[in-house]
C-alpha cells in the first residue's frame, strides 16, 4: 500500500517522538541515585510526561487518517463490486449474442448476404468493432477485479495498522497514567521538605543568573576590543569587516540548518521563561538550551569562526565562545578544553570535554546563541532542537 504525504510526515513525527522517549530514558532516567537533584527529577519527568502526550496526539492523528481512508476504501470497493456486476452481465449478453449468431448463420453467410459491396464493407467494421468490444469488455472486467483485489489488500494492511496504532496508544497511555502517579509522588515527597526544594530552587537560579551574566559580560568585552583595534567605538554590536560580514551573511543563511553542538543527544530544556513544575508562580528562566547527552561526549563547533572567550565561573564549570561574523555561540558545562581563545575553528571541531554530573550521573551542556548583545532563541537556528 503506497503510503500518502500526510501518512510518511505522521509516521515520521511518530518514529521521531518515540526515539525521543528513548533518549530521555537513557539519558535522564538511566540511573535513579537520591542524591540527585529532586528538580532535575521533577523536570525529566515533565518532560517525558509532555513527549509522550505529543506521541498520543500525533497516533490519533494517525488513526484518524487511516479511518478516512479506510472508508474511502470502503466505498470504492462497492462502486467497484457495481461496476463489475453490470459489466459481467453485459458480457454475459455478449457471449450469448454472439453464440447464437454464430448457430443461425456463419460470419461468411453475413457478409455474401449484403446487397453490395459497401454494404458488405460495413458488415465487415461492425463484426469487427464488435469483437473488440466484446474484448475491451473482458478486459475491462480483469482489470476491475484487478482493482478490487488491490483494494481489499489495502483494506486489510489499513485495519491492520489501525489495530497496530490502537494497541500502541493503549501501551503509551498506560505508561503515561503511571508516569503522572510518579510524579504525583514525587510532588507529596517534595512538599514534605519543602524548604530543600525552595534551597534548590533558588540555588539553581543563582547560578544561573551567574552564568548569564558573565557570558553577556563577556560578549560586551569581545564588542568593544575588536571595534577598539578597527578604530572604531561601540559597546552594543561587533564593527564588522568585509571577511567577518560574509561569515556572518553564511551563518544567517543557515538559520534553522545548523548542526547541534552535540553528536548526539537531546534537549533536556529549552529556550525561555517557564513555570516551576511544584509551584507555578515562580518563573524559571532560560537564556539558552540544555542538551543531556552521553557520558564522555564532546561539545563541537555549529560552525566555523573565532574563538573570543574562555569562559571560567567560580564553583561552576568552563565553557567557550566561538565569533561566528557577530553572532556568538557559547558552550558551557565543559570539564576540559581543547581550544584556546584566538583559535580558529572549522564546523564540528571539538572544543571540549562535558562534565558528567557525579551524583546523578548526567552530562549536560549548556548551549547560548547571541547576535552582538542581543540573545537568540537556539531552537531557532540549530536543525529540529
Amino acid at each position: 500500500m503506497a503510503q500518502t504525504s500526510e501518512q510518511k510526515s505522521l509516521e515520521a513525527k511518530r518514529e521521531r517522538l518515540q526515539n525521543e522517549i528513548k533518549e530521555i530514558n537513557r539519558l535522564l532516567f538511566a540511573e535513579k541515585k537520591e542524591k540527585g537533584n529532586v528538580l532535575d527529577q521533577m523536570e525529566a519527568l515533565d518532560q517525558r510526561i509532555n513527549v509522550r502526550q505529543e506521541l498520543i496526539r500525533v497516533t490519533n492523528q494517525q488513526s484518524n487518517l487511516l479511518n478516512r481512508q479506510i472508508n474511502v476504501n470502503i466505498r470504492s470497493i462497492s462502486k467497484l463490486r457495481e461496476d463489475l456486476k453490470i459489466l459481467r452481465e453485459d458480457y454475459a449478453n455478449l457471449i450469448q449474442k454472439s453464440y447464437q449468431n454464430k448457430t443461425q448463420s456463419n460470419r461468411l453467410m453475413f457478409l455474401l448476404s449484403a446487397e453490395n459491396f459497401y454494404q458488405a464493407f460495413k458488415r465487415l467494421q461492425y463484426m469487427e468493432q464488435y469483437a473488440k468490444h466484446r474484448k475491451k469488455q473482458g478486459e475491462d472486467i480483469i482489470k476491475k477485479t484487478d482493482e478490487l483485489a488491490v483494494l481489499n489488500r489495502d483494506l486489510v494492511t489499513q485495519r491492520k495498522s489501525k489495530e497496530r496504532l490502537l494497541t500502541e496508544n493503549t501501551k503509551v497511555k498506560n505508561e503515561l497514567f503511571g508516569e503522572i502517579e510518579a510524579q504525583k509522588n514525587l510532588l507529596r515527597s517534595i512538599r514534605q521538605n519543602e524548604t530543600k526544594y525552595s534551597a534548590a530552587i533558588a540555588q539553581k537560579r543563582k547560578e544561573a543568573r551567574k552564568i548569564d551574566r558573565e557570558i553577556e559580560r563577556l560578549i560586551k568585552s569581545a564588542i568593544v576590543s575588536t571595534n577598539k583595534k578597527a578604530g572604531k567605538s561601540g559597546r552594543t554590536k561587533f564593527v564588522l569587516t568585509p571577511e567577518a560580514k560574509l561569515v556572518a551573511n553564511n551563518f544567517s543563511a543557515n538559520k534553522g540548518k545548523l548542526i547541534w553542538p552535540v553528536e548526539k543527544g537531546i534537549k533536556s530544556q529549552g529556550y525561555g521563561v517557564y513555570a516551576d513544575k511544584l509551584y507555578p508562580g515562580i518563573k524559571h528562566r532560560n537564556n539558552g538550551v540544555t542538551i543531556a547527552t552521553d557520558q564522555g561526549s564532546k561539545a563541537r563547533a555549529i560552525f566555523e569562526g573565532e574563538v573570543i572567550a574562555i569562559l571560567t565561573v567560580p564553583g561552576g564549570s568552563r565553557g567557550v565562545q566561538i565569533k561566528h561574523g557577530n553572532y556568538i555561540s557559547t558552550y558551557y558545562n565543559l570539564s576540559k578544553l581543547y581550544v584556546k581563545k584566538g583559535d580558529k575553528v572549522t564546523v564540528k571541531e571539538v572544543l571540549g570535554d562535558i562534565y558528567t554530573n557525579r551524583f546523578d550521573g548526567t552530562t549536560k551542556l549548556k548551549f547560548y546563541l547571541y547576535q552582538d548583545s542581543n540573545r537568540l532563541n537556539p531552537e531557532d537556528w540549530i536543525y529540529q532542537l
